[in-house]
């Protein structure tokens, strides 16, 4: 993993706001606007065909909310007649949602020009931009959020833990516990429920320490990773059985004397500003 430089302030205010139809590129908290009410069906060279269900967007453009089976056929005919008089009216970004269960219809909108905007478990979103010019829609999500907990009692111990998966099984490498923020979960909410998982300790948020940022991660996405004190509430430990081999109060000095954490440049740092912390060294975003 690249490590890139630690920043110790606070983080950068959000993002302008979005638009699928001017310049911004970071999509509005909420896209869906008014809901169209139109005929159910339309006449095109001569013939009818249905009209999708769509709702216009806050920015001038409009998402086809397809639920229900339709045609391939019949839904590409219905898309080229919408589009033609979409791009008469103006219109400039248009977005398809499909569920899973009609992912036979994504030919047809590709066909159409359509590309893959982003995919969850339930739904892949397809865009297409109307005038002849650069579009100017929304990038999908480029971060993922991930966080690292440095517990340590009043005897001076640290709780670590051993993976039973990943690059560090069977290794016998002891390291601090780290997770990923759920979707819609906050950074302190997340790295409680991490330590509790994995250790069974309960332990309460105190601050976050520092943050790092890297690139070309996961799924070429790029990653925070946060660096969190947590104060333990309690010291009993149930290790999660299904990713971790072992976990244990281990004194400072003997998780610091690893190999792995003299040579592994973001273990040594949690550790360096975990210490310092504690003995009020640093005062963190306090």
């Amino acid at each position: 993993m690249t490590i890139h430089t630690f920043a110790c302030s606070n983080l950068a205010g959000a993002g302008e706001r979005q638009r699928s139809g001017v310049g911004s590129r970071t999509m509005s908290a909420s896209i869906y606007s008014t809901k169209v009410d139109a005929e159910s069906a339309m006449t095109t060279n001569g013939r009818d065909v249905e009209l999708l269900p769509f709702v216009n967007d806050k920015h001038g453009g409009v998402i086809i909310e397809m639920t229900t089976p339709m045609d391939p056929q019949l839904f590409s005919a219905s898309l080229k007649s919408l589009l033609s008089k979409w791009r008469e009216q103006g219109i400039r970004g248009v977005w398809i949602k499909l569920p899973i269960s009609l992912a036979n219809l994504i030919q047809s909108a590709v066909e159409e020009g359509f590309w893959y905007h982003h995919a969850e478990e339930t739904y892949l979103m397809l865009a297409y931009w109307l005038p002849n010019t650069p579009h100017t829609l929304p990038v999908n999500a480029t971060h993922r959020v991930g966080v690292g907990a440095f517990v340590m009692n009043d005897k001076r111990e640290v709780l670590v833990v051993q993976e039973k998966s990943g690059v560090l099984k069977g290794l016998g490498i002891w390291k601090f516990p780290t997770g990923v923020v759920e979707p819609g979960e906050d950074i302190n909410i997340g790295v409680v429920r991490e330590v509790k998982e994995e250790t069974g300790v309960d332990a309460e948020f105190v601050e976050v320490l520092a943050f790092r940022q890297s690139h070309k991660a996961y799924f070429e996405k790029s990653d925070l990773f946060f660096v969190c004190i947590l104060r333990p509430l309690s010291f009993d430990i149930t290790k999660q059985e299904s990713e971790i081999e072992d976990a244990q109060w281990m004194p400072v000095e003997e998780f610091a004397a690893q190999p792995f954490v003299q040579q592994h440049e973001l273990v040594k740092y949690i550790l360096e500003v975990g210490l310092a912390k504690a003995d009020k060294e640093y005062t963190g975003f306090s």
